[in-house]
């Protein structure tokens, strides 16, 4: 069998197993369509509406091409081996809570790589364990450790994916990648994935464009603001239902604001996934629409000001800097105990553009020789792109 998707960032991305298929159908998979990849950031980005099954399928296009590259330079991987590990990149972020990172900690205490691999054990229990290998390549202990890499490393197929696919719809030219060019120079050495000499200086612009569009967009002031409010706007609604108050909201919303959801509650009770992978944007949205009209004051205005995008103000300052701003906040807004709670937020940021503890990006030169790229003569990739960059930040009603 063969299908054919039209994508607007790869072109035609083609799927030709059958398996792989039915995953695409499964209303798990379906689910990503209604969360969005980069959550709010549309209210600074308007063409940034772009889904997390776009980039999932877009991630497994990338995998199809270097499968195929790897092929070509005479890496044995099997058939079995390749249909795993197109499995693990397509349903890597299957996990992900609605908005994506905005929300990750706010619905539940659980990382999404580990939902996801709770949602990939269900399929395979569903699929009668044809996703065990996937399971395997997923979690690392498959005996091949470069088929992981390619799922999740410093240069896998989902950071390349997701890089090119945000810079288009946004509109973002500093995270332009030369995603092709990095794929053909992709190889394998002892079991761990490398990068030919010709493609130094495509990973260094990769590297580069991952820290640009950190800061340009990701970690944009107005993008941040609205991902704080709706973290507010769920932190009220949840004290609100601890003192009795009821609220409008969808039974799967309602199951999570009730209450605080830890790993151990999804592996007791199975209800934990079944309304988790129920789970969407339209969810919280739909609740935002009903919550602004609502009797409390506080709740009324985060998502009454989150709808009509009056935004917090959010400054990038010194801790010195933000306490007379603070002082002139009280004084200005004077809020009581409860309200300054929720409309003034302090806190940091943190980013590291090359994170060589979490794996090494390694180039292998014309004469066998290995050089991990910072380590490079003349490189652009020097410690200094390994040192975590952290900005203080205030951010509040104004």
């Amino acid at each position: 069998m063969q299908k054919i998707i039209n994508d607007p960032v790869h072109g035609f991305i083609t799927i030709d197993d059958k398996l792989i298929y039915d995953l695409l159908a499964h209303p798990y998979f379906q689910r990503l369509r209604r969360i969005k990849q980069m959550a709010l950031a549309y209210l600074v980005y308007p063409g940034a509406v772009h889904t997390r099954l776009h980039h999932a399928l877009g991630a497994y296009h990338l995998m199809y091409k270097v499968l195929i590259e790897l092929r070509l330079k005479g890496i044995s991987i099997t058939a079995e081996e390749e249909q795993a590990v197109k499995i693990a990149i397509l349903l890597h972020d299957i996990g992900h809570a609605p908005f994506s990172h905005a929300l990750e900690h706010s619905l539940v205490s659980v990382h999404h790589e580990e939902i996801s691999l709770l949602i990939m054990q269900k399929l395979n229990e569903e699929f009668d364990g044809q996703l065990q290998r996937a399971i395997e390549i997923f979690k690392g202990t498959y005996s091949k450790k470069f088929l992981h890499q390619l799922v999740s490393s410093q240069l896998d197929m989902d950071r390349l994916d997701y890089l090119a696919r945000d810079s288009f719809f946004t509109g973002v030219s500093e995270g332009v990648i030369g995603y092709d060019r990095i794929i053909k120079m992709i190889t394998v050495l002892n079991d761990e994935l490398v990068v030919e000499e010709k493609g130094i200086h495509s990973v260094e612009n990769f590297l580069i464009a991952r820290r640009l569009m950190y800061w340009q967009v990701y970690f944009h002031k107005t993008v941040m603001s609205s991902e704080m409010m709706l973290v507010q706007i769920l932190k009220r609604a949840k004290e609100l239902i601890h003192q009795g108050v009821s609220l409008f909201s969808t039974p799967s919303l309602s199951f999570f604001l009730k209450e605080e959801k830890q790993s151990a509650d999804f592996s007791s009770d199975p209800r934990c996934l079944e309304y988790y992978t129920q789970l969407d944007d339209t969810d919280i949205s739909t609740a935002i629409k009903y919550w602004a009209t609502c009797d409390d004051q506080i709740l009324k205005t985060l998502c009454t000001n989150l709808i009509q995008r009056k935004l917090f103000k959010l400054k990038f300052v010194s801790l010195e800097e933000g306490k007379p701003l603070f002082k002139n906040w009280l004084d200005r807004v004077q809020p009581n105990k409860e309200q300054e709670n929720y409309f003034w937020l302090e806190g940091d940021v943190l980013h590291t553009g090359y994170d060589n503890k979490g794996g090494k990006i390694n180039i292998l030169f014309k004469n066998g020789s290995l050089k991990e790229i910072s380590a490079l003569e003349h490189g652009l990739i020097s410690a200094e792109l390994q040192v975590p960059v952290k900005k203080h930040y205030i951010c509040h009603l104004n």
